[in-house]
């Protein structure tokens, strides 16, 4: 299951499973684009491992590499929570 984490001011979206038994979380990143439709990465938390990369310019991967770094322990908690939802209680 992936839980919804944040949107960007750029319409990227960034979504995350719970947490894997091995430690790791998996986040995906998706953003609309007029021409391709969406472009969209994958990265491992914590190691920070970037896959499946379709789309996006190495600027791009940079802020988001940024933006999943400095909010990585929130991941990493909402991902044993049921999500960012479940963890507020909203």
């Amino acid at each position: 299951m992936m839980y919804p984490f944040m949107t960007l001011d750029d319409q990227a979206e960034i979504v995350h499973s719970e947490m894997k038994p091995d430690g790791r979380v998996k986040v995906y990143v998706e953003k609309p684009d007029e021409k391709d439709f969406f472009h969209n990465a994958v990265c491992w938390v914590p190691g920070y491992q970037w896959e499946e990369i379709n789309g996006f310019c190495q600027e791009e991967l940079d802020r988001y590499d940024e933006v999943i770094r400095s909010t990585a322990h929130l991941i990493l908690e909402f991902s044993q929570r049921g999500g960012l939802m479940n963890a507020s209680n909203l």
